[in-house]
């Protein structure tokens, strides 16, 4: 079948990825494999079938994607957000476990039935947990519900790929507390707080778990570490319209570019509804067509875009064209879009739509 628009996913790609990060956790540490937002836009039941064998459990955002996740995979799965009142009884029928923030929460889940929670203790996100100076207290309080077992003990980096000092003091004080709930609260629960970046930028050995995310897809939050990961996406469309148009031609909504000389113009059949980012449009954003650097031309439109093909040879409708991926000696990397776009490769990665045809290597 010929696709209009697809992303082509490199299934060992992925493996390779989560043996990088295993091997960079060390001996003994479980891999918790991130795969909500439909597994970061690369579809998350073939990501967790490629994966099963690699990750311990896996990590979702919500209900929805943990039962999505289950019927591909025996794993435990991770529920990383907060659940809803309505959603606490099937979470607990199912054996999911949720993240909590506070011993009020895991007294609502106690009253539904036996479940092991995620304890989250905010140490710097301020998105969701406990604070630190009151989680030993809230921990305490806890250990005397029936019903509740501690499955681990999390807190999340907010800065580890852009704040090294601040990063490595966060670590430091969830260590020392740690050590404190040890050496109050027995269990074999276990310990976990690094992301992609923790696992790639920071020393994990004090850890049980380690959160890969981004770096699964082959993308790392720091460059340092990119030629350690294989990309695993690459996001493609093909050329539907070539048109020559004369100097001095607008193009696409608010004439916001005008032909300088004669172009050659190629229309792809992709726009913002499929998940390339509007926000490149007139931001020196370039698609790779017969293995050259083609400039986008104007804004973005909902459903097609329009590129300079100019100066490439014998381009016909139907051409393949890369937005994400190589051809070629060529590459462009979600994080080229992102920068473009002004945003981050995870934006890039999970805004991918679903009208995209998912395409397994």
């Amino acid at each position: 079948m010929i696709h209009r628009c697809w992303a082509e996913i490199d299934l060992a790609a992925l493996r390779h990825n989560a043996a990088v990060a295993r091997r960079r956790a060390g001996e003994g540490v479980e891999l918790l494999a991130v795969i909500k937002a439909n597994g970061y836009g690369h579809g998350l039941a073939a990501v967790a079938k490629a994966l099963t064998n690699d990750a311990q459990l896996f990590g979702v955002a919500n209900l929805e994607e943990a039962i999505e996740t289950r019927v591909v995979a025996a794993k435990p799965v991770l529920i990383l957000g907060p659940a809803l009142p309505s959603e606490r009884k099937e979470i607990v029928e199912r054996q999911f476990i949720p993240s909590v923030s506070s011993f009020e929460e895991a007294r609502q889940f106690n009253e539904v039935g036996a479940v092991a929670i995620n304890f989250k203790i905010d140490t710097g996100m301020g998105r969701m947990g406990t604070r630190e100076t009151e989680a030993l207290v809230q921990l305490q309080q806890m250990a005397a519900l029936k019903k509740i077992s501690l499955h681990s003990i999390s807190t999340h980096l907010p800065s580890g790929d852009e704040d090294v000092v601040f990063t490595k003091e966060q670590l430091a004080r969830f260590h020392a507390l740690v050590r404190q709930i040890r050496q109050t609260i027995p269990g074999s629960y276990k310990i976990h707080a690094s992301p992609s970046a923790g696992i790639l930028g920071y020393d994990t050995g004090a850890f049980d778990i380690v959160r890969a995310g981004l770096m699964l897809y082959g993308a790392s939050p720091a460059t340092q570490f990119q030629n350690d990961l294989r990309p695993a996406l690459a996001l493609k469309s093909r050329v539907v319209l070539r048109r020559d148009l004369p100097t001095g031609s607008s193009i696409s909504y608010g004439r916001t570019f005008i032909t300088r000389h004669p172009t050659r113009v190629a229309t792809l059949s992709i726009g913002y509804a499929d998940g390339y980012p509007r926000a490149v449009s007139n931001r020196e954003a370039v698609v790779l067509i017969h293995g050259r650097r083609c400039a986008v031309l104007g804004r973005i439109t909902m459903d097609l875009m329009m590129v300079d093909v100019t100066d490439v040879a014998g381009v016909e409708i139907g051409d393949e064209a890369a937005l994400i991926g190589k051809q070629g000696d060529e590459e462009i990397t979600a994080r080229e879009v992102a920068e473009r776009a002004s945003t981050i490769a995870w934006e890039i990665f999970s805004g991918i739509g679903s009208r995209v045809t998912r395409v397994y290597l």
